[in-house]
């Protein structure tokens, strides 16, 4: 297997595993990355020194002082390139490869649709519809494990309280959905306080509080959680770093100053 080439379909499976996995479990003893070196038919050596080769392209990785293993091909390099100029595209796809590989559908974020249904005030149960949006999934695998699932503001981390959020919001911008770097990890109430423009974050990741908001800081929990760590910089993820872009259009257009 020594001189058995990569393919991109290869590739784009093995980028799947990067999504899902935090730096410290790139091992060939991690279970996820055995079992799709098995299903490749690879050693877990084998694919646990791809997924650090694909480290090395990620310049949260390199900017940090870590290096993954050196010696991309230039299929690896093709490969990152396409999926980081593309994730609307590319994120569906990749994650289709990987739960057709393992067998395994995961657990989805779905957008409910139990609006095309009649009402129904009695209380009684009813079934409810579901639309699964594609690649979502794989979204929030890759802002948790970017995060180490912790909220990067609050540091909880109970991932029951956490969610994928969204630096620019989903119906703004389509080519960006699933993009990593267009993800944070917080907690339900910082998502929240996000969405509705109450704290942003400058281009340099520090946190910025609202008039609005500062106006409550007699509230403790208001002051502990966001006043108190006003320009103090957040939990940094160590891949996939916010896009200064979608940062900036955060604060012009949501942030309430």
């Amino acid at each position: 297997m020594a001189g058995k080439q990569w393919t991109e379909d290869e590739l784009m499976i093995v980028l799947g595993v990067y999504c899902r996995l935090t730096f410290g479990q790139l091992s060939q003893t991690n279970r996820l990355i055995r079992d799709v070196a098995e299903r490749l038919d690879r050693t877990p050596s084998s694919v646990a020194m791809k997924l650090t080769n694909i480290a090395s392209l990620d310049p949260a990785i390199t900017s940090t002082g870590r290096k993954g293993l050196p010696g991309a091909s230039a299929l690896d390099r093709k490969v990152w390139s396409d999926f980081s100029a593309n994730t609307e595209t590319w994120m569906p796809i990749i994650e289709h490869r990987l739960e057709a590989l393992l067998g395994d559908k995961g657990t989805d974020d779905v957008e409910d649709s139990a609006a095309l249904l009649p009402v129904d005030y009695s209380g009684n149960d009813i079934l409810a519809v579901a639309k699964r949006r594609q690649g979502q999934n794989l979204f929030r695998q890759a802002v948790f494990s970017a995060y180490q699932s912790r909220c990067c503001i609050t540091d909880i981390a109970d991932s029951r309280l956490l969610i994928a959020s969204h630096i620019k919001p989903w119906q703004e911008d389509k080519e960006n959905r699933l993009n990593p770097r267009n993800g944070l990890c917080l907690s339900s109430l910082a998502d929240r306080a996000f969405d509705q423009g109450m704290i942003s974050l400058s281009d340099h990741c520090e946190i910025m509080v609202s008039s609005a908001l500062k106006a409550q800081s007699h509230n403790k929990h208001i002051k502990d959680m966001f006043c108190a760590n006003e320009g103090l910089r957040i939990r940094m993820p160590e891949k996939f770093l916010p896009e200064a872009e979608f940062l900036a259009w955060h604060r012009e257009n949501l942030f309430l100053g």
